[in-house]
């Protein structure tokens, strides 16, 4: 029996569709996460290059648009456990250049910009009161990496009983292998898996219905 009739058996795989009013969260698309002499790779300057057209969709329908960032500070005294685990996090401090959103997704006036020091962009942040405050019940979710940072936002925004998407080519990690697993974990599990063309369309249809 393959993974999918094994999980459809279970009665894994379902879809929470897209809600009323949604927020766009870009996880940690900076510098450092697309050098791969860093912490990053090539397949996620591509995913980076995919969203601008998602980010303008937002940005033209005015809804509520959050990028993440991680961030230390300098002299190491917010140093974690994750910075211990990973000594190259500890390089993005505010103004180090690994640690600046990628030009193309360059923030916008009035979109939040959230500095972690963990994986999820709801840990300790204040973000789930932030969308709760704007009416927002579906959080579409893009950036990396996918089995890291993305993954964890995404089981904290199931958690704070969000709709949740994740906009499959939208998304990267280091290598394919994770990406992909993780991707298909997800959508059996906590959220409904689209790719950019095919939420864009949905949405549109269903803000001409509204």
């Amino acid at each position: 029996m393959d993974k999918h009739a094994i999980y459809s058996h279970q009665g894994l795989g379902g879809t929470s569709g897209i809600g009323h009013r949604c927020a766009l969260i870009l996880v940690d698309f900076v510098n450092g996460f697309v050098d791969f002499n860093q912490l990053g790779g090539p397949h996620i300057e591509a995913a980076a290059d995919h969203t601008v057209e998602l980010l303008a969709h937002f940005r033209a329908q005015r809804l509520p648009v959050v990028h993440t960032r991680v961030v230390f500070e300098e002299d190491g005294a917010n140093h974690n456990i994750f910075a211990l685990r990973v000594p190259a996090l500890q390089k993005l401090t505010e103004h180090a250049p690994g640690s600046q959103i990628v030009p193309q997704l360059s923030p916008a006036s009035g979109e939040w910009v959230i500095r972690k020091q963990s994986a999820s962009a709801f840990f300790e942040t204040g973000l789930a009161g932030w969308l709760l405050q704007r009416g927002v019940d579906t959080a579409v979710i893009t950036g990396c990496t996918t089995s890291g940072c993305v993954r964890a936002s995404v089981v904290d925004a199931l958690q704070h009983n969000l709709r949740t998407i994740v906009i499959s080519d939208c998304v990267g990690d280091r290598a394919l292998e994770p990406h992909e697993a993780n991707l298909f974990d997800m959508q059996q599990k906590y959220a409904d898996v689209m790719r950019r063309d095919e939420f864009i369309t949905q949405h549109q249809r269903l803000m001409a219905r509204n």
